[in-house]
């Protein structure tokens, strides 16, 4: 059984919409299939198909079991390690590098390397037997950056409950097309999953869509080029944490990332990458064993420092 503390935004959502909203099972008829088999409880209670979460309740579910999934072996695969105890680890995640197992990447993950650096009996496993060992919370795949990932149950759950709470800071560097007026900005818009394109998120204001906030500040503008519009490099914050939330929420204001290949402007100049230009270079939080406030930052990586540079170099 694993486990999964309800968050305050998904308070009187069905549990088997919640189970699959959150990715703890791909559908909610697998949800629904797993309650009615006994495989789920809330607050040490049995769950049945018809109960709603609040935000607290901890649910013990059955992990859900791709009968076509591979055993998850440990792979060789290089971590940038920033931090490390017998508790947790920092670290700043490469581009390119998927968090956990999903279908085409079974063997090429952060889990995997995880397995290999720590082992799997030295690694949280309250987001599912084996697939979120030590995941904590999650980066894109082609977002680099500073992640947290825990080694213990414990600290597992004190970890997103902080994340919750709003307990740990999430910053990232963006580089977005377009001047922005403002100096900072707030946006609040919920995001759902697209009906047509389960892979593309979205601002909706339907009945599922989650609250979603995210706060910036311009750092740095950059002039129009001859192709351009020019660019602002802007520091974003999370108070909430949806997939892709960033990216959508940059969009939403007509300011999409450089170079995103889902929500990004494909006929303007993207400066040659060919990945969304999100960093996550700066994380703080309080240690859940020693109470120590602890902060890291993150320069960026090669391939956006170039760009930088090269807007740098025009101007």
């Amino acid at each position: 059984m694993s486990i999964a503390i309800v968050p305050e935004n998904a308070s009187g959502m069905r549990l088997d919409a919640f189970m699959a909203a959150e990715g703890l099972y791909p559908t909610r008829s697998a949800a629904a299939k797993c309650i009615a088999e006994g495989g789920a409880s809330l607050n040490g209670k049995l769950a049945r198909k018809s109960s709603c979460v609040q935000a607290g309740d901890m649910l013990q579910y059955a992990v859900f079991e791709d009968p076509h999934a591979p055993e998850l072996e440990a792979v060789d695969i290089p971590l940038d390690i920033r931090y490390e105890d017998d508790y947790l680890l920092v670290i700043s995640k490469q581009a390119g590098l998927v968090c956990h197992p999903s279908e085409g990447h079974y063997g090429d993950t952060l889990v995997n390397a995880l397995i290999a650096h720590c082992g799997k009996e030295n690694l949280c496993d309250v987001q599912g037997e084996q697939d979120r060992l030590g995941i904590v919370h999650r980066l894109d795949r082609d977002t680099s950056g500073l992640m947290l990932c825990a080694k213990t149950n414990e600290v597992g759950l004190a970890l997103m409950e902080d994340i919750r709470l709003r307990d740990v800071d999430r910053h990232y560097l963006a580089l977005v097309h377009g001047w922005i007026s403002l100096e900072t900005g707030l946006v609040d818009a919920p995001i759902a999953r697209g009906e047509r394109d389960r892979m593309r998120m979205k601002i909706s204001d339907r009945d599922n869509a989650r609250p979603s906030i995210t706060t910036f500040k311009v750092l740095r503008r950059f002039e129009p080029g001859k192709n351009d519009d020019g660019y602002s490099l802007i520091d974003c914050k999370l108070f909430t944490g949806r997939t892709h939330q960033i990216r959508v929420h940059m969009e939403y204001i007509k300011h999409p990332c450089v170079g995103d290949p889902v929500y990004g402007w494909q006929k303007k100049d993207n400066l040659g990458l060919d990945r969304q230009f999100l960093h996550s270079y700066r994380l703080a939080f309080t240690h859940p064993v020693t109470g120590e406030r602890m902060e890291f930052e993150d320069k960026l990586p090669r391939d956006l420092q170039e760009v930088i540079d090269a807007l740098e170099a025009r101007e």
